[in-house]
């Protein structure tokens, strides 16, 4: 059957980034055929980047083939993929409209090692594909399928609302994204950052107070928050936190860490307070986040790269030195 070869940028043991060569055959059934123009990067490629993989999984394309019973898409459209490559579609997180928490999803990092968005071309089940909104630049689309989605899922699954005061914690890469969804919902943004230089930003992106948290003991805020979301790249101290969460508040750690979430369970007990783990968005409130961002202008703050070895290698030591100011794009 003839095929397409093409171009990835795996990570390796040893060796860093490497640009190998790939195969696939032409799309047939479900499957669509891709040319990637762009691809964010984003934190979880860090943690493969020793693995003999293709790495990259935030991905803008141009439809070039579909496989014969593909609906919905044509050539030409501009689509984007994210974390989740496909799913079931029978078991019972599926049916009930939960298909990020799909029993059988084929994930980045399981699955389609041999492809992914740091690269010329893939071919993906047209399921998990996105039209991207003319709207929305493509290189702004490419950070919000993962670090967009993973923001937006919290606020539309769990009923953030626009009533509520809702924290933030950390200006990077996720919450630079959440304070401009919940602030353009017309949420109450509270905002805590280890840095004072981010104070300026954070209220320029929508927030409505600002507190600076290194070397603090106790914060004061006035009235609590409802829900805390954590985008920090390390877990803070619950206690600082704890103690300005309303009763029956919420708080999503979407830190990812190997260390154990150590929380005192006095102030959960005596306050209901919930914390709640989330994964990236289901394909219905993925499809929300789109259409938000772009009838709102939620535009993630980047930095371009170039699609090569040297442009790989270059924006994924930014992100591991903390320099990345917030979303790293490579551009084919």
């Amino acid at each position: 059957m003839p095929g397409i070869d093409f171009t990835v940028f795996k990570g390796s043991p040893n060796s860093g980034i490497v640009e190998a060569e790939s195969h696939r055959d032409l799309p047939t059934g479900n499957q669509v055929l891709v040319k990637i123009t762009h691809s964010g990067i984003c934190g979880t490629d860090e943690h493969f980047k020793h693995a003999d993989m293709a790495l990259g999984h935030e991905g803008i394309a141009v439809v070039q083939q579909l496989g014969e019973t593909v609906q919905g898409f044509q050539v030409g459209d501009i689509v984007g993929w994210g974390y989740i490559h496909k799913t079931c579609g029978s078991c019972s997180s599926c049916m009930a409209g939960n298909d990020n928490y799909c029993t059988y999803r084929a994930l980045y990092g399981d699955t389609n090692l041999d492809q992914g968005s740091f690269g010329t071309h893939a071919i993906w089940d047209a399921s998990w594909l996105f039209k991207i909104p003319s709207e929305i630049a493509p290189e702004h689309a490419a950070p919000l399928m993962c670090g967009g989605a993973t923001v937006f899922t919290i606020i539309e699954t769990y009923n953030i609302r626009p009533t509520d005061r809702v924290g933030v914690v950390g200006v990077g890469g996720l919450g630079h994204l959440a304070i401009q969804f919940l602030a353009k919902m017309g949420v109450r943004v509270v905002v805590f950052s280890n840095s004072h230089s981010k104070r300026a930003e954070a209220l320029e992106l929508g927030a409505a107070e600002f507190y600076p948290t290194e070397g603090v003991k106790e914060l004061k805020i006035g009235a609590p928050l409802d829900h805390l979301i954590v985008t920090a790249s390390f877990l803070p101290d619950w206690m600082l936190y704890l103690n300005v969460m309303s009763n029956m508040g919420s708080i999503y750690p979407l830190t990812i860490s190997n260390e154990p979430l150590a929380i005192p369970t006095m102030p959960l007990l005596a306050q209901g307070i919930r914390f709640q783990g989330s994964v990236v968005a289901s394909r219905a409130v993925h499809t929300k986040m789109l259409q938000f961002a772009a009838a709102h202008q939620v535009k993630p703050i980047i930095e371009h790269f170039p699609m090569t070895k040297a442009g790989v290698e270059e924006g994924m030591a930014r992100l591991r030195e903390g320099r990345m100011r917030y979303r790293g794009v490579l551009v084919a």
